[in-house]
């Protein structure tokens, strides 16, 4: 059984024992300074029972096999990534959280005064935990998993649904009515919903009262003819997209690390036009691990170079969205990517418990969706 990452690229053939310590020690200072790394900083910062001589014909040795490059003649190795792919897949097979670490995950995601938004909560815990940009996806939102439904009169012929998704996120939309509905007859719908939700999705909710419209004789046809027809209605005013959510962005600017200005302007314009992430986004909701995408694989989705560490969250056995962690290549993958495995984890057992949230209501007026 293979680790729980993946990293998308291929390997060589494995380097000696001597050739990987030099060069994890090579990927470990460059994350830390940005700076090329020389034989002289090894030797003195590494403790290597070698000479610098030594060291540095292995650092050629390295820079012909692809692993390193040196930017100026007199200037000492940045590693590759080809290096990083290889560093990845070693360390991260050691790396586990602290106790601190874990407890905050498992603190915020049983407290029941967490938010309403159980994952723009955890995404901020987790750009706090890596002191990087979290990365927050949501499935679209006719497959979410709903906990309840509500349709609220509020005028003699319209109402305000309120769907309530199981990760605490709530949406809202004023639907018009051709007649008035009795305030019984929506008691009596609610109570049908609250049957008939039984952790199924928007969509789902909806065949189900179509499949029992259809076998139905009996006097409930006309409920279950309503039911079909106002969930139908809070469909179609949701919206279909994907849902991007970018936590703790201004560390991209405090920490940025990237090789030039112009990549952290592709950067940042990248986070404000969301949809070329979506290529990369769409491969961890569909995954059973976490995902480290970096180098050549994120330029041609995104046009930069730049990393991306996610893991897929699971409610129920069915996709539930994605958490990680977004930044230059340079980043400190031995805490990155236990950090994201982990709360992806906590994150899918705590809707699996059915978390309940805190209110209906998710910052926003219930009229924002409201067509006048």
């Amino acid at each position: 059984m293979g680790p729980p990452w993946r990293i998308f690229g291929t390997l060589s053939q494995p380097l000696p024992k001597r050739a990987r310590s030099i060069l994890y020690s090579v990927v470990t200072e460059f994350i830390a300074t940005g700076e090329p790394v020389g034989s002289r900083t090894l030797v003195k910062k590494y403790g290597f029972d070698l000479s610098a001589a030594t060291i540095r014909n292995v650092l050629a040795d390295l820079e012909d096999a692809g692993y390193l490059a040196q930017p100026h003649t007199s200037a000492g190795r940045v590693p590759t990534e080809k290096a990083f792919r290889l560093f990845i897949d070693a360390l991260m097979r050691v790396r586990q959280l602290s106790e601190e670490e874990a407890h905050r995950i498992e603190e915020l995601l049983t407290d029941p005064h967490a938010g309403p938004d159980l994952l723009r909560q955890t995404g901020r815990l987790l750009s706090d935990l890596t002191g990087a940009a979290a990365i927050l996806v949501r499935p679209r939102i006719e497959t979410r998993t709903v906990l309840k439904v509500r349709f609220i009169p509020t005028r003699p012929t319209e109402l305000l649904s309120v769907i309530v998704f199981s990760d605490g996120s709530v949406e809202n939309r004023f639907i018009s009515l051709e007649a008035p509905i009795a305030e019984s007859e929506l008691t009596r719908l609610h109570n049908a919903l609250e049957e008939g939700l039984g952790g199924r999705s928007l969509v789902e909710v909806r065949e189900h009262f179509a499949r029992a419209l259809a076998d139905s004789q009996d006097e409930l046809a006309s409920l279950r003819q309503l039911g079909l027809s106002l969930v139908s209605s809070a469909i179609e005013g949701v919206g279909r997209a994907v849902d991007v959510v970018i936590e703790g962005q201004a560390r991209l600017l405090e920490r940025p690390g990237f090789a030039s200005t112009e990549e952290l302007r592709g950067m940042m314009r990248m986070l404000e036009d969301r949809e070329r992430l979506v290529m990369l986004l769409d491969r961890a909701l569909s995954s059973a691990r976490v995902q480290v995408f970096l180098g050549e694989e994120t330029s041609q989705a995104v046009g930069i170079p730049m990393s991306l560490v996610a893991a897929p969250i699971v409610e129920d056995g069915r996709p539930g969205g994605a958490v990680g962690v977004i930044g230059p290549t340079r980043m400190d993958y031995a805490s990155v990517v236990p950090l994201v495995g982990a709360t992806a984890d906590a994150v899918s057992a705590a809707l699996s418990r059915g978390r309940e949230p805190v209110s209906t209501n998710d910052g926003d007026e219930p009229g924002r969706n409201r067509d006048d």
